[in-house]
């Protein structure tokens, strides 16, 4: 099999990060190549621009400003590490992509669709994921879940207002509606492990995985 790029798009405080790390262990247990990743960040380059791009200590930026500093990060994440893995036949799970600049800085911030995807063709060249799978919840409890005091860090994008995650929801939801063929939108506000369980099954699918291969960590 051809390897693949699959996404795992959501809006903060969506366990999407939590999922694909479980996600990629499974898999390499499972005895497919697997690379874990993450945007913006991924290479050194990446991970120096997502702190400044995180820190908010910069205050607000302009959303074309975010934009150009996460295309920058994304160009050397697919030089350095998503087409090489991909050459050379391991699958990538991807934390984020170009529809996460279409959602946020798209629809959250305003940005020009049109301007987002003339950058994206110089940026990719219009690389597209395999597939893309969305981790929905109300932009009610992600807001809540974003700006939790437990959580370690709360970031520029976790600290934005209710109407920025209703935004940004909405925006998710369009792309899905554009591209319904290449999402899977999971509801990941129940219990972990049933949102755990639909990964599961979703990946089998993509990845030609077995059904006995479908276990929790329960057993």
């Amino acid at each position: 099999m051809q390897a693949k790029f699959i996404t795992f798009e959501g809006l903060d405080g969506s366990g999407k990060s939590t999922h694909l790390e479980r996600a990629a262990d499974w898999l390499e247990t499972s005895g497919l190549s697997c690379r874990a990743t993450k945007e913006p960040g991924g290479t050194p380059l990446g991970d120096a621009l997502r702190g400044v791009f995180l820190d908010p200590s910069w205050g607000a930026l302009d959303g074309t400003v975010e934009s150009l500093v996460i295309f920058a990060s994304r160009r050397q994440h697919l030089l350095e590490v998503i087409e090489p893995a991909l050459a050379a036949g391991t699958h990538v799970l991807c934390d984020r992509f170009t529809d996460s600049t279409v959602a946020y800085q798209g629809h959250g911030r305003g940005v020009a669709l049109d301007l987002i995807e003339r950058i994206d063709a110089i940026a990719t060249g219009g690389r597209v994921p395999d597939h893309t799978l969305l981790f929905d919840l109300p932009a009610e409890e992600a807001h809540r879940r974003g700006q939790s005091t437990s959580r370690e860090v709360v970031d520029r994008l976790d600290a934005e207002d209710l109407a920025f995650y209703r935004r940004v929801r909405e925006g998710y939801s369009r792309l899905v509606g554009a591209h319904p063929d290449r999402f899977t939108t999971i509801d990941s506000s129940g219990p972990a492990e049933r949102t755990w369980r639909r990964v599961q099954q979703v990946l089998a699918e993509l990845l030609g995985l077995e059904e006995r291969s479908l276990v929790t960590d329960a057993g």
